[in-house]
């Protein structure tokens, strides 16, 4: 049992509740996709050594609570000296980032990427592992945060402002290396367009339909006809749909492992200074609706956390 200390509100939470998730829960069902927090007790088989521990954990749903019950194997160790609001703004979207960069994209030093969404919770974390990495940015986002991406080294791009691929090709004539997109919907076909020859197209999400109406599978199903498509065409690029859940078809324990692995990394880089946390806003878990409403009303930078 885990005592949550901090929990947050990510893109999926927002999907749930209008019940456009692609892997839907059934209502009513209690929200929260990851959390961090301190082991209070540990059942039958389990040593009693990591009670009192801090730890995060992937569940999907459960999170906004005082207390969640995970399966111990699902419990990673928190380093010493990382907060765990910190640590909760860097578990899905530490490992999202983590995993599509080095293994989707496996884009090498000196390489420019493309991430839409630069400001928020996996592109802010995805910018900045980049960066550290020696790759060069370009950056999608609204006008009022060009500054801060600039700051931080990013070429940053108006992603309202018409013709994104051909904005992005006067920065890189030559196309890039990787575009991380979570817009998906009519949009996908500009990121495809942006791409290098060997370049990859990492596709993790439909934000653009999420205010949509009818089924909620057919736009993903969609997006990963459509990138199956491009796959087959012989053009030398290449496509990739994400979903941190598709690991699991490498059996449990191999899940799990890379899971630890990937998020140890991400930890290890906040420790040297290659990232740091961005957090939006901390509020109490009895102001959940409150949260929601600002994870979603587009005009923050970062990731909503709440806390008990």
């Amino acid at each position: 049992m885990i005592r949550m200390e901090a929990t947050g509100v990510s893109f999926a939470e927002q999907q749930m509740r209008r019940g456009r998730y692609f892997d839907q829960p059934p209502y009513p069902f209690v929200p929260g996709y990851d959390l961090v927090g301190t082991v209070t007790v540990t059942g039958a088989g389990v040593g009693p050594d990591l009670v009192g521990r801090r730890v995060a954990a992937l569940v999907k749903v459960g999170g906004w609570a005082s207390h969640v019950v995970v399966d111990a194997a699902d419990a990673v160790a928190v380093p010493d000296g990382i907060g765990a609001a910190e640590a909760e703004t860097l578990v899905l979207n530490g490992i999202t980032a983590w995993q599509m960069l080095h293994r989707k994209a496996r884009v090498r030093p000196g390489g420019t990427i493309v991430v839409h969404g630069a400001n928020g919770g996996v592109g802010s974390v995805l910018v900045q592992l980049a960066l550290a990495t020696g790759i060069t940015v370009i950056g999608t986002a609204s006008p009022r945060h060009h500054d801060t991406l600039r700051a931080q080294g990013v070429r940053p791009v108006d992603y309202r402002a018409g013709d994104l691929a051909a904005r992005v090709r006067q920065l890189a004539p030559g196309g890039v290396d990787a575009v991380f997109d979570h817009v998906g919907g009519r949009g996908i076909v500009d990121s495809w367009r942006m791409l290098a020859p060997g370049g990859t197209l990492v596709s993790y999400g439909t934000a653009a339909t999420r205010d949509d109406q009818g089924s909620k599978q057919w736009p993903v199903l969609k997006l990963i006809g459509r990138l199956w498509w491009w796959n087959v065409l012989p053009n030398g690029r290449h496509t990739s749909f994400y979903y941190i859940w598709a690991g699991r078809s490498l059996g449990k324990n191999r899940f799990r492992a890379r899971l630890r692995e990937d998020l140890a990394e991400v930890f290890a880089a906040l420790q040297r200074g290659d990232i740091t946390p961005r957090i939006a806003a901390r509020l109490p878990l009895d102001r959940a609706a409150d949260a929601v409403r600002l994870a979603e009303s587009g005009t923050i930078a970062g990731k909503v956390v709440l806390t008990p």
